[in-house]
């Protein structure tokens, strides 16, 4: 097992030590300082030092031995140096992570960057916002966006030659992130890095799990969860899930850290909630931290070594045996817009659709009157937020908003009128 030296402490000579670079600082209180201690993760003794401390002290760092994931089954070390790691960032829809991903490009440490998203509907617009955040280290072509599908549906036809085509770019990126749909199940992805065409080139670094705290706390990742629980306690055939569940569910039971979003609108109250509400559900012990506006240390989720894909059998779904799930439940449809001259009564008109139509979730670029910047603008449920963000390019100003919901909800005749079109 390769491990770094420290030095003597104060100029003293004293016998060589192992140092490990622990990847749970901010979870792991035995790992919170420097010495001998029990790992929180498995229990056994090594010298620990935390990550939030400066590394550029720290002769020869390495990950944590004791992650369980830096081992196959039966204890041996696995060797996944010529295989590029890749990041699978999921969540339900609105959770934060395009914020979380654009955080990770503006401080990827120098690490040549690749980003493929995936966004439900014939419209995307995050592979836009990201785009907006290009630099040296993640070209603008390095950003790809796969629309009008659910990534682990569409594995042939779309992952697989678009993964071959970042690794077989001039100059190979260092680490790739994967944006997965709101709506996506992580699991069927996973096993797509066993197929021939890419399985000695790649590997599961990590699945990070966002959840947005706020709604997490409030029960809202499903439509009703007290009448869903009140309706199985009164029926003891009513053994399934309903679909936003079962999406959530499995996205948090695939993941090696779960990231709470929104702390800030949560409260400390609220993390302890949700954190309550996803420990019920996880199959098994993970990490969880809660983040604002995506900012974390990149080196605590990029650097995993999780080899996620040797790990499935850790990782339970509720689609487990299927050949395939269905989306059937969830609609999007593309509003275009005309020019708008008051955002306010835009958000209200938005805030107003979620009330009335259950809109889950509203995203798209608006022409503002006498502005040349265009306007970002992202809905969860009520909560809307949005931005200039840079100006509109040479083609046409056109505002365009997809709005997603649950299938029975969708009325596009209706959305339309909401919004004045």
């Amino acid at each position: 097992m390769p491990v770094g030296l420290q030095p003597g402490l104060l100029g003293r000579a004293q016998r060589a030590r192992p140092l490990v670079l622990c990847l749970w600082p901010l979870v792991r209180r035995e790992c919170a300082g420097r010495g001998r201690r029990r790992c929180g993760l498995c229990g056994r003794a090594g010298w620990h030092r935390a990550l939030a401390q400066p590394a550029g002290n720290l002769p020869q760092a390495v990950a944590c031995p004791h992650s369980p994931h830096s081992r196959r089954a039966g204890g041996r070390r696995m060797n996944s140096l010529a295989k590029v790691p890749v990041t699978v960032v999921t969540g339900f829809l609105g959770s934060g992570k395009t914020t979380l991903i654009q955080h990770l490009l503006s401080n990827a440490g120098g690490k040549k960057l690749a980003v493929l998203v995936n966004e439900f509907g014939s419209e995307g617009v995050d592979g836009e916002i990201l785009k907006s955040c290009a630099d040296a280290n993640c070209p603008e072509e390095n950003i790809v966006e796969l629309a009008n599908g659910c990534i682990c549906c569409t594995v042939a036809d779309d992952f697989i030659p678009t993964m071959e085509q970042l690794l077989a770019r001039p100059v190979r990126p260092d680490h790739i992130l994967i944006e997965t749909s709101g709506l996506a199940l992580p699991k069927p992805l996973l096993k797509a890095f066993d197929w021939p065409e890419i399985r000695s080139r790649i590997t599961v670094d990590g699945v990070i799990a966002l959840a947005d705290a706020e709604a997490v706390a409030a029960g809202r990742f499903a439509p009703d969860p007290a009448a869903v629980e009140a309706q199985r306690a009164a029926d003891d055939n009513l053994d399934h899930e309903t679909p936003l569940s079962e999406v959530f569910e499995d996205q948090i039971a695939c993941a090696d850290i779960v990231l709470l979003t929104k702390a800030d609108l949560a409260g400390a109250a609220g993390i302890e909630a949700a954190k309550a509400a996803i420990t019920a559900e996880m199959p098994r012990r993970v990490p969880m931290l809660s983040v604002t506006d995506g900012a974390i240390d990149a080196r605590v989720i990029l650097g995993l070594g999780a080899a996620a894909e040797n790990d499935l059998a850790a990782r339970p779904s509720h689609h487990d045996g299927e050949e395939e799930h269905e989306h059937d439940d969830f609609a999007s449809v593309v509003i275009e817009l005309p020019e708008v001259a008051d955002v306010d009564a835009l958000v209200a008109s938005v805030q107003k659709l979620a009330r009335e139509q259950n809109v889950l979730r509203a995203k798209g670029y608006i022409a503002v009157a006498g502005k040349p910047m265009r306007l970002l603008l992202q809905a969860v449920g009520e909560r809307v937020r949005h931005q200039f963000d840079k100006p509109w390019g040479a083609g046409l100003r056109q505002s365009k908003l997809v709005v997603i919901g649950e299938h029975g909800d969708i009325d596009e005749a209706a959305i339309k009128a909401g919004l004045g079109v």
